[in-house]
């Protein structure tokens, strides 16, 4: 299966969220993982090396990507549809080598926040993804949130984005979303990821892992 996580905005949160969610599939729900690192500052592959040399476990695979690559790598990922694929992909939508990726999508997570700018970005990427791959299932994650939102704002955002897919549950901003890395979530952040991680494992994944014998989300 090919997850992808993206939004047209930089910012949204989309690399420290792919690790959130590999780290949660990877380690507490024993899937096999792979992640595909797309983003141009290539975050993710960096944090992983380091932890590399520093001899921690790796509880997944990182693989650094450009565009052009996709081709070669989709043929290899085929072979494996069992394994659960994220990719973090580019903060922009100009490039055609986009297209492929898109179409090989079989669930697109997106982070946002509830600014206007965040919003509007949200609704383009969302819009360009439906006439790619009209199919696709679209689960909006609103991340990293200040505690000063307007409710109203959060309320007329939400039924907007609905209409283009679900959104799920809040993650609230907490300092320690800087210490993530490839092979660990800081604990303090467990309580407020839960929630919305067992929300997208329940409604999109957990059918796929019914045969694989993955293991129950408890603690970290």
């Amino acid at each position: 299966m090919i997850i992808l996580i993206g939004n047209q905005k930089g910012g949204a949160g989309k690399s420290t969220f792919t690790m959130l969610l590999a780290n949660y599939l990877a380690i507490y729900r024993h899937c096999k993982v792979t992640v595909i690192d797309m983003d141009y500052q290539q975050s993710i592959s960096q944090k992983y090396q380091r932890a590399k040399l520093l001899e921690n476990a790796e509880p997944y695979e990182v693989i650094a990507a450009g565009l052009e690559d996709y081709a070669g790598l989709l043929k290899v990922l085929n072979d494996n549809p069992e394994d659960l694929v994220l990719i973090d992909l580019p903060g922009k939508l100009d490039d055609d080598g986009l297209i492929p990726v898109f179409q090989s999508a079989d669930l697109v997570f997106c982070p946002f926040s509830y600014d206007e700018f965040s919003f509007e970005s949200t609704v383009l990427f969302s819009v360009v993804l439906n006439k790619i791959n009209p199919e696709v299932q679209v689960t909006f994650i609103p991340n990293r949130i200040k505690a000063n939102v307007r409710y109203e704002t959060q309320q007329e955002v939400d039924q907007q984005l609905s209409n283009f897919g679900m959104v799920t549950m809040a993650i609230p901003d907490r300092i320690d979303f800087q210490r993530v890395n490839t092979f660990r979530t800081p604990e303090s952040l467990i309580p407020v990821l839960q929630p919305v991680l067992d929300q997208l494992f329940v409604n999109h994944l957990a059918f796929l892992l019914e045969d694989f014998g993955a293991g129950e989300f408890n603690e970290y």
